[in-house]
């Protein structure tokens, strides 16, 4: 895939468990649909199962635990001083449980991909099977996946992309989550994509997507 870029795009991707968009992203990267490389891993969880993905594609992987610090800003210097270490361009959250502060040189600069269409079902206690759960619950005809810059506030920051499903009759938490799924690996590294090729502006709460290649900053606004 030509971009603009001759060094692929470096991401940092901050997990906590299975490490399915890991997976996914990697993947994307080794079909050549995705022009970018993962620098480095962080696990909030030891176990977490997504850290053997790291360690078969030979990436630099660390676990930082919530627990061995005293607070929310310390735990998040650790995860940035490891995206600083390693150069990165942007974080990329796959499945990450813990809410990081976010420093002022990585503003516009962490993406979070979210399995509903936000502001619908997010926010604080929104994750994994609870979301899907929710969206049955209430009766939804539609769920699907957004992705957008993470702030400091959960699922809250600028929308970059949006994919809709329908929701079925008989669906089942799980029969739902698959088809989000499927939809957030296609949605995630289309919009990383986006992002590498330098194409994102944002401009308040609103994002931009250039049409084609673009050169030069690749976010309006507070990207670098």
């Amino acid at each position: 895939m030509d971009t603009n870029r001759s060094k692929p795009f470096t991401l940092a991707v901050l997990i906590s468990g299975g490490g399915t968009t890991l997976q996914n992203l990697l993947a994307k990267i080794a079909e050549g649909r995705l022009h970018a490389a993962v620098g480095v891993v962080v696990s909030s969880d030891p176990e977490a199962k997504g850290l053997q993905y790291a360690r078969q594609a030979d990436i630099p992987h660390f676990v930082v635990k919530w627990k061995d610090f005293p607070d929310q800003d310390a735990f998040s210097r650790a995860i940035f001083d490891f995206c600083r270490r390693h150069a990165v361009d942007l974080v990329a959250m796959g499945g990450f449980l813990k809410q990081v502060t976010i420093p002022p040189d990585f503003a516009l600069r962490v993406v979070n991909i979210h399995p509903a269409l936000v502001p619908a079902f997010c926010g604080k206690g929104y994750y994994g099977r609870r979301v899907h759960e929710a969206v049955l619950e209430y009766g939804a005809k539609l769920s699907g996946c957004t992705v957008h810059f993470a702030d400091n506030q959960y699922d809250h920051g600028p929308v970059i992309l949006q994919r809709a499903v329908p929701v079925l009759d008989g669906d089942t938490p799980e029969t739902l989550a698959a088809r989000v799924f499927e939809a957030e690996c296609a949605a995630y590294p289309e919009a990383l994509q986006w992002i590498a090729e330098g194409r994102v502006c944002v401009e308040g709460r609103c994002v931009r997507v250039l049409p084609g290649e673009s050169s030069g900053q690749w976010a309006v606004g507070g990207g670098q």
